[in-house]
């Protein structure tokens, strides 16, 4: 969202970047379905940065420094929607490069945002879920209306982010309308009872 947020004010994003961590725990980064990133990439015809983090706190913002160091940009536009250390963080370390940092999706409602993606035709699958009231069957399910509705029901009932920003989900795009063509995952579900997450199998796309 925050890349065809950028676009749409008609700015030329260059690059993609992922920070790709190699420990099992990271305050600032994603750590599920990074991989992804490199074909979501390709749809939007942009050049994938792997920035690698072994995930150590205060040092992984560092290793991100270091990685944009050397492209030729004006600024960075971040997905950050509610974490004040991420957001903190990222700006100061755009201060450091001198470029300029936006985050568009600062704050918004949760709901509201979740609706933006699904109004927008954003494909967005459920990767992982760790909450009570997120089973097995929403592993590999795609946001739409219907289950958006439910969610804001499981989330009113059991008390947990509807936006997952405590970690209750995780997702990845699939497609949107910054993508030329979708996502096709052949993927497992992992499940042990409680929690779990897709294990992809192949990622083909479809134009």
């Amino acid at each position: 969202m925050s890349l065809w947020w950028a676009q749409c004010r008609g700015w030329e994003v260059t690059h993609l970047v992922s920070v790709l961590i190699s420990g099992n725990d990271s305050m600032m980064f994603q750590i599920p379905g990074v991989p992804l990133v490199e074909h979501q990439a390709r749809l939007t015809g942009l050049d994938w940065v792997v920035v690698e983090s072994t995930g150590e706190e205060e040092v992984e913002i560092l290793d991100l420094e270091r990685g944009l160091a050397s492209l030729q940009i004006d600024g960075l536009v971040a997905g950050a929607l509610q974490s004040d250390y991420q957001k903190s963080r990222i700006e100061r370390m755009c201060q450091r490069l001198d470029i300029k940092s936006f985050t568009p999706l600062w704050h918004q409602k949760p709901l509201n945002h979740l609706r933006g993606l699904v109004d927008n035709g954003f494909k967005v699958m459920i990767t992982g879920v760790s909450s009570e009231g997120l089973g097995a069957d929403w592993l590999g399910r795609i946001l739409d209306v219907k289950a958006l509705n439910e969610l804001q029901e499981l989330s009113e009932k059991y008390r947990f982010n509807i936006d997952g920003e405590g970690g209750e989900y995780e997702t990845s795009v699939l497609a949107g309308p910054h993508m030329k063509g979708s996502l096709i995952l052949d993927y497992d579900v992992n499940w042990d009872g409680s929690r779990g997450h897709i294990v992809v199998r192949d990622i083909r796309t479809e134009l």
